[in-house]
């Protein structure tokens, strides 16, 4: 009974895996804690609650035997130093987003998003069946470090922009907040972007010293009040056509664990992802629905020639980083050579599909 009352209270419900504990139970007498650091504010809608339902199947999953205590951004470490305190073995897990370490790993970006890259579907057939998760650990056990997807936020929208974007001209000398290699590609084009953490965008936006920021898709921009400080939404997919939210493990930890719950902290991870990808399918038709009729928000779509340079200047940004780093050019390879495989059954299933929809009034 008092089992059943923690999955209940844990939120886990139809989603929560396994009604009994993955665990054996000749650890049974063993607790084990840990201390999770995270890039969002705590509790935050998917993003922070995403990391707590991690934590909630952990524990369930192991029969009690290990917790995870989830801290916010600023509450243990900054937003922005995860990498550097789960490497360190300040915490012993992290949840955060992997382009934000660009400056210290540049192939880390591919385990997040790609430019013009698959959708969140393929990524993940990529990451679980096609090699990626495999080259993810080789890249990150050289910073004592074992990671794993943990959420999704599917595919993200191009933003928000004080003044409407009409041709290219119009995006010279902008300010904008964007991570990853999409960002690098901005500056190609002539926008200046930043990296700041989500809690800082709002301030940022209504003080000037933004002009337009990507954060997340329609659920989380409403909880940030983005259409308060800023008119238009560009709904021009291109930056991150699926965003993997990885779950990172001290790599000392991660050895030191036994084989059970090592599995336990798998699964968990697996069925963390698929929720948080069923959560934003759900919350973002609800938010963009509040946003466009309740606030009078504005969607617009980036023109032809910003479309045209964005493409362009996401295939340089990728050539020279796959040129100049080892790490880079051979996850990249895998991550294309998988994208190639992938796409013809794409386009004539997912993509036919929604086109043929479209076509008849579906």
């Amino acid at each position: 009974m008092q089992r059943r009352h923690f999955l209940k209270t844990a939120g886990l419900g139809a989603a929560g895996v396994a009604a009994a504990p993955f665990v054996s139970s000749a650890h049974a007498q063993e607790t084990i804690t840990w201390d999770m650091v995270t890039s969002w504010p705590k509790n935050f809608p998917a993003l922070g609650t995403g990391a707590n339902d991690f934590a909630a199947r952990v524990e369930a999953l192991s029969g009690g035997r290990m917790r995870i205590r989830v801290h916010g951004a600023g509450e243990l470490v900054p937003a922005l130093e995860v990498f550097d305190a789960v490497s360190a073995g300040t915490a012993e897990m992290g949840h955060s987003a992997s382009y934000y370490w660009r400056g210290k790993v540049a192939a880390s970006q591919f385990f997040t998003a790609v430019p013009f890259g698959m959708n969140t579907q393929e990524t993940n057939a990529w990451l679980y069946y096609g090699g990626g998760q495999e080259l993810w650990d080789e890249v990150y056990a050289k910073h004592n470090l074992k990671p794993f997807a943990v959420g999704n936020t599917t595919t993200q929208p191009g933003g928000w922009f004080k003044k409407e974007i009409n041709s290219l001209d119009d995006l010279q000398g902008v300010k904008l907040r964007l991570p990853g290699l999409a960002g690098e590609a901005m500056n190609r084009i002539g926008v200046t972007t930043v990296t700041i953490a989500g809690g800082e965008i709002f301030t940022a936006m209504q003080t000037g010293s933004l002009d337009a920021a990507d954060w997340v898709s329609p659920y989380n921009d409403l909880a940030f009040g983005l259409h308060q400080v800023a008119d238009y939404y560009y709904t021009s997919a291109w930056n991150e056509p699926s965003a993997v939210l990885e779950g990172t493990v001290n790599l000392d930890a991660w050895n030191a664990l036994p084989d059970d719950l090592k599995a336990v902290v798998e699964e968990a991870a697996r069925a963390s992802n698929l929720s948080m990808i069923s959560e934003f399918t759900y919350r973002n038709a609800e938010a963009l629905n509040t946003l466009v009729n309740e606030h009078d928000v504005k969607l617009r779509a980036f023109p032809e020639d910003v479309m045209q340079a964005l493409y362009d200047a996401s295939q340089d940004v990728i050539r020279e980083q796959t040129e100049n780093d080892a790490d880079s050019k051979k996850v990249y390879d895998s991550y294309r050579a998988f994208q190639e495989l992938v796409r013809p059954v794409t386009d004539s299933g997912e993509f036919t599909y929604l086109k043929n929809r479209e076509r008849v009034g579906g």
